[in-house]
């Protein structure tokens, strides 16, 4: 195995997960110790433990190197809070994770809460000079079509080479002048919105430093600047920003109708199929299209994976988790040709494909249980939309369908109740987007919420940043400002029910969609039926000390009781305990009076109508054309309409009557629509590789990148529609092909001719989603629940969200969460589970088709010190313990549990060595503690080890006071932190 040159908690990869012999090991070492340690843009930890953790790594780097395949070495690991002293046979990617970062918390005290980390050379390192700066192409859209903007009405022309004159010094209209600064300094400093004199300046914290001086900005365009500086303050290269409305560029009909030959507004043909070097390789199209991409590269395809590595590849791929070692037995003893193809309808067929794709989806709808931004007020029923695209994928609903019923589903017709409520709950596409319900003034508010909707349309399904011409002409793509208005009146003409109060923080209500009363749904009760309690933030006293009088709300739905006080008589005496306890300081409880239900005498509500979150039609109406996208530029009218650029003779009309939303669903929808099919099928691709034919899945304009294929691309959107539009038929197709089943084995002569591996020569290797780590540790520990859990351990909440709460709430999400799919999590923003958030879960506040992968410090010591993960560790020793009695038989079967193969010789012996060293020391530990100790310290000990066993869930035998299973939970936990356990290979 090469030396590392990624970032030191990387390096726990089993042989091959790096490209061999790149490097001799001293230039391996040289280049790894050359690197230093520097922050990440959220990263706020002092220079003094930077430094130390340096220099930790360093002589980490020092030692690690210095192994060859395998060496005595002398370590120390920390398991369970307790550390042990390892001494034996190093077997590279073994124990490689839980020896490094065991060293690393030894030598360098960080807990799994520190924020994170990065190398140097890492792609998400924001090292370098001006000269060096590249941003993300997302960051560079964020910026046109929310910074831009902003500072163009608000600060050029004070802080601009084009303004009246450059007040205080201080530029604002490129990168480099914002990090030279003015009189008083550096404008910002990247990353750090805090440290930031810019950041100071517009929330007038200095009574000397205020800008802008003529009235504050709003909290949230406050809130966008503080984002723009997390995220680096990202600007176009241009040197000058243009602050003169008569030198904007205007996209003329010319320029329209020359902008249609641009590749992704071209019409979608149905290529020609190549001839191919070698005519047996494929065993599809798909194949054909690859290989004679290769064969024009002069590059040869590596050979085919292994049967367990293929089986591993593709259950990850479709359902989210590992296969059982039932299934791996199975599909080895199976010597049918038709062995793939049954296992690839059977994992299609399973439910936990919906929530495999579904989730894929959600990153793409920006979903989430809250508003966000300051106020963050929470959305109750989102969880319905949740539900109903995980149904959507599970029912293989055709992808127009797919994209009809979220853009329009209350103006289709249905056959059922069942069909009409669920059309509606399929509208919480346009819903859930982020909303600022602090915003001063409606016509504000309804003017962002439409820009978030336009912006969630184009660029979800169409792969389009139209958003970026709501205050200019589109700065790269042929779309001027006025097909923005055009589809704003679409919306404008749309209520949008997204269901809060109007209240303190919340300037904005509105209410919900009622649903069919006959339909057939779940009424979401996530704790005991129709009783549902919020504990909302106390009141902080002087001292700091919280008010003990905690309010509560209670949520009884249904109809019927219009007087609390005769709600409460009919709670149980249960439920009016926990009142009772609740009460605040008048003496009162609150109950909510737009949500009472009415309690049969079993304590259970009578369901007269459900709710959702939704769209419906509202008044017909033309959105008027703001110069600069603000109110005070209103211009005349803009018809409703299209996107001008991807518009032709098949465009429908909108009737008068109509705000145009179902028309503009059957735009998007079309088959001779350039775009949709090709998006959808780059997606679908960009989940099974790891990248896209199109790198940009999100953006298919002039900025974003180009097809590595072109002719793939188109072949696959055509396929996607002659499957009438099936995702599971494509995704059949794809994972039955010759290239989805190749090897991930590297090679030198490829990599020369192709280093950025455009070509797929090989199979690449991708990390596992956050989802599907926490979820693979469930299925390892056997207590995975497959049921659907009713509603989500945020559908309790109302009203502006408070932190303390929510960690008490969300982030721990209750025990009737706890062992379900990592997909029914709470997703409320800017308070996502650690488990989540620490891989790399996207932001829900935007449209988001390619996550970000990143190797960071806090993953390493997440898996190393979380709760969560001991407690998944300890189910899988119960089960190992349970499931096989001798070590061989053990060990090999956490193997097949964790990596869905057996060990190798070497790494048996390093397991059965190291569970000897454990145990030993384990107890000789156990036995020096209770000669230490008194009677009275050890009865404490074992209630104090009873009451965090079932705290963690531990119900069965062993316990933690057991030698033996200590030791096969510690093995378990290395496992989980092996690269080779969150790697699909």
């Amino acid at each position: 195995m090469a030396p590392s040159t990624a970032p030191i908690w990387a390096c726990s990869s089993l042989p091959g997960d790096h490209a061999p012999d790149r490097t001799t090991p001293n230039q391996g070492r040289e280049a790894t110790r050359d690197r230093r340690i520097t922050r990440s843009p959220s990263d706020r930890r002092s220079d003094g433990v930077a430094a130390r953790t340096n220099r930790t790594l360093t002589a980490i780097v020092d030692g690690f190197d210095a192994f060859s395949l395998r060496s005595n070495i002398a370590l120390t690991m920390t398991f369970h809070r307790r550390s042990v002293r390892y001494s034996g046979t190093f077997i590279p990617g073994l124990l490689a994770a839980a020896a490094i970062t065991g060293s690393l918390l030894a030598q360098a005290p960080m807990t799994a809460n520190d924020d994170s980390m990065m190398m140097e050379g890492d792609p998400m390192a924001m090292g370098g000079g001006e000269a060096a700066r590249t941003f993300d192409r997302k960051d560079l859209d964020f910026f046109e079509a929310k910074i831009r903007p902003l500072l163009l009405g608000r600060c050029l022309n004070c802080h601009s080479d084009q303004g009246s004159r450059v007040r205080a010094g201080l530029r604002l209209d490129t990168h480099t002048q914002l990090l030279v600064g003015g009189d008083t300094g550096p404008a910002i400093v990247p990353g750090d919105p805090d440290a930031s004199l810019l950041i100071q300046a517009v929330r007038y914290d200095d009574p000397g430093l205020e800008m802008p001086p003529r009235g504050r900005l709003t909290n949230d365009e406050i809130a966008l600047l503080e984002e723009w500086v997390l995220r680096g303050a990202p600007m176009p290269s241009t040197p000058v920003l243009d602050v003169d409305p008569g030198n904007e560029h205007r996209w003329t009909e010319d320029d329209i109708e020359a902008g249609r030959d641009h590749w992704a507004y071209r019409p979608v043909e149905r290529p020609a199929l190549p001839e191919v070097s070698d005519p047996h390789w494929p065993l599809n199209e798909v194949d054909r299209f690859v290989l004679a991409d290769l064969d024009r590269r002069g590059l040869v395809p590596v050979g085919p994976a292994t049967a367990t590595t293929w089986l591993r590849r593709v259950t990850f791929d479709l359902i989210g988790l590992p296969p059982s070692p039932e299934e791996i037995e199975a599909f080895e003893a199976d010597e049918s040709p038709l062995a793939r193809q049954r296992v690839v309808d059977r994992l299609l067929a399973s439910p936990a494909f919906g929530e495999r794709w579904g989730r894929h989806w959600l990153d793409v709808a920006r979903y989430a249980e809250s508003s966000g931004k300051e106020n963050n007020i929470a959305y109750p029923h989102a969880w319905r939309y949740r539900d109903w695209v995980i149904e959507a994928f599970n029912e293989d609903v055709p992808y127009d369908r797919f994209i009809t019923r979220q853009l329009a589903g209350d103006l289709l017709d249905a056959e059922t109740e069942d069909d009409a409520a669920r059309n509606l709950i399929a509208t919480g596409y346009l819903a859930i987007g982020t909303k600022g319900h602090n915003q001063q003034g409606e016509a504000q508010f309804r003017l962002d919420v439409i820009d978030e909707q336009i912006d969630a349309i184009t660029q979800g399904l169409l792969a389009t940043t139209v958003a970026c011409a709501r205050c200019h002409d589109h700065k790269f793509d042929p779309i001027p400002q006025r097909d923005y208005y055009a589809m704003a009146g679409i919306l404008a003409s749309t209520q949008t029910r997204f269901g809060t109060f109007e209240g303190p923080g919340n300037r904005h209500g509105a209410a919900l969609i009622e649903l069919p009363a006959g339909a057939s749904l779940s009424d979401g009760a996530s704790v005991p039926a129709g009783f549902r309690s919020l504990i909302t933030a106390a009141r902080d006293r002087a001292a700091g000390r919280i008010d003990a009088a905690e309010a509560i709300r209670v949520e009884l739905r249904a109809a019927g009781i219009r007087n609390p006080r005769s709600a409460r008589d009919r709670l149980t005496p249960a439920q009016q305990r926990t009142l009772q306890q609740a009460r605040n300081a008048e003496g009162q409880v609150r109950i909510s009076e737009s949500s009472l239900a009415r309690f049969d005498q079993a304590g259970r509500p009578t369901i007269e109508n459900f709710v959702c979150m939704g769209v419906v039609e509202g008044e017909v109406r033309d959105a008027p054309f703001l110069e600069r996208g603000e109110l005070d530029g209103r211009g005349p009218t803009v018809p409703r309409g299209f996107v001008q650029v991807i518009e032709s003779d098949w465009t429908p009309s909108i009737d008068s009557s109509e705000s145009g939303r179902l028309q503009l669903a059957e735009w998007i929808a079309d088959e001779r629509n350039p775009l949709t099919s090709r998006v959808w099928a780059n997606r679908i691709w960009s989940h099974l590789f790891g990248r896209g034919v199109v790198a940009t899945p999100d953006n298919f304009g002039l900025s974003g990148e180009r097809p590595t294929n072109a002719p793939l691309l188109d072949h696959l959107a055509t396929r996607l529609v002659d499957f009438e539009w099936s995702t599971k038929a494509m995704v059949r197709e794809i994972v039955l092909s010759r290239t989805y089943g190749m090897s991930s084995e590297w090679s030198r002569a490829q990599a020369e001719t192709d280093p950025d591996e455009i070509s797929l020569w090989r199979m690449p290797k991708r990390r596992l989603e956050a989802e599907a780590i926490r979820d693979a540790m469930l299925a390892a520990g056997g207590i995975l629940e497959s049921d659907i859990p009713d509603g989500s351990a945020a559908g309790g909440l109302e009203g502006q969200l408070q932190a303390r709460i929510l960690d008490r709430i969300i982030t721990q999400s209750g025990a009737s969460f706890a062992n379900h799919r990592s997909v029914y999590l709470p997703v409320v923003r800017g308070h996502l589970p650690e488990s989540l958030a620490v891989f790399d879960f996207p932001e829900p506040n935007f449209v988001t088709g390619t996550r970000d992968r990143t190797n960071v410090a806090t993953q390493a010591l997440f898996l190393m010190n979380s709760d969560e993960v001991t407690r998944l560790a300890d189910a899988t020793a119960r089960r190992v313990l349970a499931e096989a009695g001798r070590t061989s038989d053990r060990i090999g079967l956490a193997f097949r549990i964790c990596f869905g193969r057996t060990p190798t010789t070497n790494e048996f012996i390093a397991c059965r060595d190291f569970l000897r060293e454990y145990r030993n020391a384990r107890e000789d530990d156990d036995r020096q503690r209770v000669a230490s100790s008194t009677p009275a310290e050890r009865r404490a000990e074992a209630r104090r080890s009873r009451n965090q066993s079932r705290a963690r869930g531990d119900r069965a035998t062993p316990n933690r006071t057991d030698g033996e299973f200590a030791a096969y939970s510690a093995m378990c936990q290395t496992l989980f932190q092996s690269a080779e356990f969150r790697t699909i290979d």
